[in-house]
C-alpha cells in the first residue's frame, strides 16, 4: 500500500451515493463509460454481468448492491463509471456513481476503520483517510470482491 518514495498513497476517489470512497491507485487498471453490459444468469445479485474490453471478458460489480446500499436512485447517469481493478490476479469492473479525483495521503491522515462506515463492516476496510475536511473510506477490494455476499450485509 506504500509507495517508495515516502510514507504517501495514491488513492482513487469514488462516489456511491453521497458517500466517497477510494482504492489504491496500484489495484485501478482505468475508468470507462458504462456500455454493453451483458447479463449472466445464476450470479449473485450484485454482478451486473460481463463486458468485453478489447478482447478480455470483464466481470462488473454493483459496488451499491455489494456494500448493500440503498438503492434509492440506481440508474445509471453520465457521471457513472466502471473502474477496472486488478485483484487476485483478475481483472474485475467496479460499477461506482462517479469517480472524482486521485488524492495522496499522507500516512498520519489514515485512520483505522470504525466498526461500521458508510454501512460497510469494518473488515472490508483498509481504514479512513482524512482529506481537509472530508473522510475517505478505503476499501480492501480483495475482502470485498472475494468474500461471501453475506457476510458483508448487516
Amino acid at each position: 500500500m506504500h509507495d517508495n518514495t515516502g510514507n504517501k498513497d495514491q488513492f482513487v476517489v469514488f462516489q456511491l451515493g453521497s458517500e466517497e470512497y477510494g482504492v489504491n491507485i496500484s489495484q485501478a487498471k482505468e475508468i470507462i463509460k458504462p456500455k454493453n453490459i451483458t447479463n449472466v444468469p445464476n450470479t449473485p445479485e450484485h454482478v451486473l454481468g460481463v463486458i468485453n474490453l478489447r478482447g478480455q471478458i470483464v466481470p462488473v460489480v454493483d459496488m451499491k448492491k455489494r456494500f448493500s446500499i440503498e438503492l434509492e436512485d440506481n440508474e445509471e447517469t453520465d457521471s457513472s463509471r466502471i473502474i477496472t481493478v486488478e485483484v487476485n490476479d483478475a481483472l474485475i469492473g467496479i460499477k461506482v456513481d462517479g469517480v472524482n479525483e486521485v488524492v495522496w495521503l499522507d500516512q498520519d491522515k489514515l485512520e483505522p476503520a470504525p466498526e461500521v462506515a458508510g454501512g460497510v463492516r469494518q473488515e472490508y476496510l483498509i481504514g479512513i483517510g482524512k482529506i481537509e475536511d472530508r473522510l475517505l473510506v478505503l476499501v480492501d477490494l480483495n475482502k470485498i470482491l472475494f468474500e461471501d455476499t453475506d457476510e458483508i450485509k448487516n
